[in-house]
Order: structure tokens, then C-alpha cells, then sequence
């Protein structure tokens, strides 16, 4: 058996560590002595942008075994279309999961695109479809769609597309929906035949399961406690025509030792600062935010009183942007967990640490090779 391994990209700029939480690696920080990217020596600039810093990212995680990297997308991030054209020069497998909000983005144009960039890299395409958490982000976008109906919009985007990728096989795609109107739509004759984007497919309410059951290649989740997932899985598994497939979105803080690795969370735990919601934090109408949350109801302040189950952290979210849940221990312990989400089924991670660069090392090089299942290799 094999496993798609996918390190995130730090869209959004980098801590140094997560001891640490102001971003001095990339992103739109200050060009202020200390950053690295932007770098500033001397007082002037030194040319070492933040997409550069992107760049080395994408390199070591690629030489470490990871098959491509999740490119988020936040009011406060370059656009991953942009940037996975930029990254795929300095890549050669690495294929480029790109998050994305169907509301923003018309289905034809959403095809051309995502044509271009197969042809150019080769294949190298991956979606992460999300239908957005309301709230400010979701107004910040300019997009007011209810929640549910966001997923229906998703649904039927998804449906388009997929019409518009095959639509030279039949004279060109015709559609009357609710959300959208094309007639005889289809792709340049330059940029048919190619592999359509495999769909990951992300959100936990029921009108996400329900669209997941219908378009997702796989249904991509955050990581929770495993009974929780277990059960969110059977209920994919319910509405899905065929057998669905999964993945877990994960944070990872392993060391040699379990010792090391919670002495490391102690550090940042007990350096923390307060902070506001966002990149994916803002509570919105977001069913997976409230999810994610609610089983860290009755954990308390304590450091330990977070590890919900063996090695498995919920307290990530005070140390850094995003979801909660993690895993901690040594890479043997981390690794079995992962082989755990294995044996529920799961055959794909999106995998991430602070920060992304030495943690993408640290992780392809101790943990990956200990995994039951053989990391994916792009072909």
C-alpha cells in the first residue's frame, strides 16, 4: 500500500519556531533586521524574497519524500494559483494542492486555468475545493451565500467544470443551473485531453458530506480523536456512490524522544501570547472549527490536559494559525499514530510543522520512513 504525503506550504509567512508566534519568514512581514525573507543585511534589502523562502520550502520537501504541498488560501496570503505557477519551476515531481473557493472563481475559467497548469507542469494539479467558514473572512471575499447553499454553489461548480474539462468529447458542454449558465462550453483544442486535478474535498456539516459523497477524490479532513473521525468517515462512506477514499490534515511536532518533543511544546505553551482568529480560525459558520473545538471543551490551561488521546495535542491553535489538533511525541510514537489513521482508512496527509522548512526535513527524514505504508512518489 502507498500513501499521498503532501507537506503545507507557509502561504500565510513562517515562524521561526513555534515558541515564537510573529512571522519573520515570508508572507508580508516588515523588511525589519532578522527576517529571512524578506532578508535585510546592512540595512538594505538582500534579494531574498518571500517567495523564495517558498521556493526552499518546496525543494526540501520534495527531496524528503513528500509528494507535493498544500497552497492555503486566507485573505491575508498570495493566491495559490500564482504561486504554484511560480513553485513548479523550482520543482520537478512535487505536485501543487491548491485551496480554492468555488464562489470566487467562474467553473469555465476555473478549467482553462487549471488546463494551463497541467499542461506546463506536467500533471502536477491537485485541488483542495472548500466552500469557505462565513464570518468576516467569508464577507472580506464579498461572497454573502448561506452556508449551505455555499455547498450546493460548490456542488454544482464542480459539476460545470468537470463538463466543461470533457466538453470536447461532445460538442462542447451546455448547462442551466442555479448558479451558473454556459452553453457549448469546452476547452481549447490545445489544452484537451489531459488528467483532470484529483478533488480533495474539505468541510464536516452535512451538506459538505453530501457534496464530498458526490465530487471528492478524497475527502480531506482536520485531524480530530480517531472515534470522531471513524465516524465521520462512515457517514462519507453513506453518501458516497463509490467507495471514497480519505485524508487527514495534521500538525507535527515529533524529536528523537517523547521527553524532547513535549519539552518542546512546554517551551512555546508557557511563551505564548494572545491571539486573534484568523487563517482559518475565525468561527464563522464553520462546522469543522466548532467541531475541532469542542472536544477541547473541558481540557483546561494544562499543557497535558490538551492530549485528549495518547500523543494527540489540541492546543496547536494558541501557537500558531489554524486548526487545533496535532500530533507530539518521538518519530516512532508519531508515526504510529499516523499508521492508526492508516488502518481508518486514510491513504493521504497533508502534513505540517513550525517552521516549514526544517520541520519539512525533520519529518520526511525520521517519520516518513517509519510509516507501515510506502510514501507516494510522484510518477
Amino acid at each position: 500500500m502507498t500513501v499521498d504525503v503532501y507537506w503545507r506550504i507557509h502561504m500565510e509567512g513562517d515562524q521561526t519556531s513555534l515558541r515564537r508566534r510573529a512571522g519573520t519568514r515570508g508572507g508580508f512581514a516588515p523588511d525589519v533586521p532578522g527576517s529571512l525573507a524578506p532578508g535585510v543585511r546592512a540595512g538594505e534589502p538582500d534579494g531574498f524574497s518571500h517567495a523564495d523562502y517558498m521556493a526552499e520550502v518546496a525543494r526540501a520537501a520534495e527531496r524528503s519524500g513528500f509528494v507535493g504541498g498544500l497552497l492555503p488560501s486566507f485573505p491575508h496570503t498570495d493566491d495559490p494559483w500564482a504561486a504554484a505557477a511560480t513553485l513548479a519551476r523550482d520543482t520537478e515531481t512535487y505536485k501543487f494542492m491548491i485551496a480554492f473557493q468555488p464562489g470566487f472563481l467562474h467553473p469555465v475559467q476555473a478549467a482553462r486555468m487549471s488546463a494551463s497548469l497541467q499542461l506546463a507542469t506536467g500533471g502536477r494539479t491537485v485541488y483542495n475545493v472548500i466552500s469557505g467558514g462565513g464570518g468576516p473572512s467569508q464577507l472580506w471575499w464579498g461572497d454573502r451565500v448561506d452556508h449551505d447553499d455555499r455547498y450546493a454553489r460548490t456542488s454544482e461548480f464542480l459539476d460545470v467544470l468537470k463538463g466543461v474539462w470533457h466538453g470536447h468529447e461532445t460538442g462542447g458542454f451546455t448547462h442551466d443551473g442555479r448558479f451558473y449558465r454556459v452553453e457549448g462550453a469546452a476547452l481549447p483544442d490545445g489544452l484537451t485531453g489531459l488528467p483532470l486535478p484529483e478533488v480533495y474535498f474539505s468541510g464536516s456539516s452535512p451538506a459538505a458530506i453530501e457534496a464530498a459523497g458526490r465530487h471528492a477524490d478524497r475527502y480531506l479532513s482536520w485531524l480530530e480523536p480517531f472515534d470522531a473521525l471513524a465516524e465521520k468517515f462512515a457517514a462519507v462512506r453513506r453518501l458516497s456512490p463509490a467507495p471514497p477514499r480519505f485524508a487527514v490534515r495534521a500538525e507535527i511536532l515529533a524529536r528523537e524522544t517523547d521527553e524532547e518533543a513535549w519539552d518542546e511544546l512546554r517551551r512555546a505553551w508557557t511563551g505564548r501570547t494572545a491571539r486573534t482568529e484568523d487563517g482559518g480560525g475565525d468561527s464563522g459558520d464553520s462546522v469543522g472549527w466548532r467541531r475541532g473545538r469542542s472536544f477541547l471543551a473541558d481540557a483546561g490551561d494544562d499543557v497535558r490536559g490538551l492530549e485528549v488521546q495518547p500523543g494527540l495535542w489540541g492546543g496547536f491553535h494558541e501557537l500558531r494559525d489554524g486548526p487545533p489538533f496535532g500530533l507530539v511525541g518521538s518519530y516512532e510514537r508519531v508515526a504510529e499514530r499516523l499508521d492508526e489513521l492508516i488502518g481508518l482508512g486514510v491513504d493521504a496527509f497533508v502534513l505540517a510543522g513550525v517552521p516549514h522548512l526544517e520541520e519539512a526535513r525533520r519529518v520526511g527524514d525520521h517519520v516518513l520512513p517509519l510509516l507501515s505504508a510506502t510514501p507516494g512518489v510522484p510518477a
